[in-house]
């Protein structure tokens, strides 16, 4: 790789010419390059995600679908809408159970990398693929699922310096090796008045991606009807405190260490999008965790059935079970957040509707 191509060379040319770069300019533009050129999933990949684990998971996404189509009223035509398909494999799955069942949906992806919208359109032959979820018209309801897709969206962080607020960059030390510090520029009226006096040091991060996303969303729901199924890892409440993180290999690696060839990640602020989206009439907003959402739709169930049609991998179909649903796994970090459009029934697997 020349010094040209090489994303580390090319930041460290950016700062020096024009300044240090916010750290939402730093996840944003490194994720572009990581994800433009590559397939990361799987083993020779750099992370696996819940539908890569087992087809139980997105067996029982399609269930779920399915389930709220019917208690709708079976409304024709029909979309299922997928953010960030990955290789196209939970849509498989889900597509699978839902045809099983009677469900029949038309298949839009929105996907930004050429690579992964190459494995998807071999995996489901007849998804529509998007560059955006704008490129939708309005014209039919949608049952849109995003797994793993907000994380990755730039988050920018603020923190309290003895000055007052300011952002957090990413800046070049003595050795030009990057380094996170505080941006000269006050940033105290971006703060809400309750969380202005927080401590020095408390740094709050806000994903503008995301609540643009979600209000697009909430808006393309009230307008047509549906409902969103949006899982990630992230908090229902509110939390101070950098969550930026960074994946190669299948390790933790340090978010700077790697510019364009590690996957970078926030931890999703579930209570401010779903604050946003009743904002923008919502009909509700139900949430819960990844183990409860799977159990409480039967995966148990599926396990056993699974089980009991592969002698020889019960043991293997019992350890994916454990890993998508106990809370010593992703069961506890990982949350299910449901946005249904107003008219539309109460969607299974959650227990009430999230607290205003």
């Amino acid at each position: 790789m020349t010094p040209q191509t090489d994303p580390a060379e090319r930041f460290r040319r950016l700062i020096r010419d024009t300044g240090p770069v916010p750290v939402a300019r730093w996840m944003g533009e490194s994720n572009a390059l990581y994800y433009a050129s590559r397939d990361p999933l799987g083993a020779p990949g750099d992370f696996v995600t819940a539908p890569e684990i087992s087809q139980m998971f997105g067996e029982l996404v399609g269930l779920w679908c399915t389930d709220l189509w019917r208690r709708a009223g079976s409304p024709v035509p029909i979309r299922y809408v997928e953010l960030g398909p990955g290789r196209g494999t939970l849509a498989a799955d889900a597509l699978r159970a839902m045809a099983r069942h009677g469900l029949v949906p038309e298949v839009h992806f929105v996907e930004g990398s050429p690579a992964l919208a190459a494995l998807q359109r071999q995996a489901v032959p007849q998804a529509r693929v998007h560059g955006h979820l704008a490129d939708l018209d309005g014209s039919a309801p949608m049952l849109l699922v995003a797994n793993e897709f907000l994380d990755a969206l730039p988050v920018r962080q603020l923190v309290r310096t003895a000055e007052g607020w300011r952002e957090v960059v990413v800046t070049l030390d003595d050795r030009q090796d990057f380094t996170f510090a505080a941006g000269a520029q006050p940033m105290d009226a971006a703060l809400p008045a309750e969380r202005a006096d927080a401590p020095v040091g408390t740094v709050i991060e806000t994903c503008p991606a995301a609540a643009a996303l979600i209000a697009e969303v909430a808006q393309g729901l009230c307008r047509s009807g549906g409902a969103a199924l949006l899982v990630d890892y992230g908090h229902l409440d509110a939390r101070t405190g950098s969550t930026l993180q960074a994946v190669r290999a299948h390790r933790r690696v340090d978010p700077l260490a790697h510019p364009g060839a590690a996957d970078l990640t926030a931890h999703v602020d579930f209570a401010a999008l779903a604050q946003l989206a009743r904002r923008l009439g919502i009909g509700a907003v139900h949430a819960t965790t990844q183990g409860v959402f799977l159990e409480s739709l039967g995966i148990g169930a599926r396990a056993r059935a699974l089980s009991a049609a592969a002698p020889a991998r019960a043991e293997a179909i019992a350890a994916d079970r454990r890993r998508l649903a106990h809370p010593e796994a992703m069961g506890t970090l990982f949350k299910v957040m449901a946005l249904v459009a107003p008219g539309w029934p109460v969607p299974a697997g959650f227990q009430e509707e999230l607290a205003a």
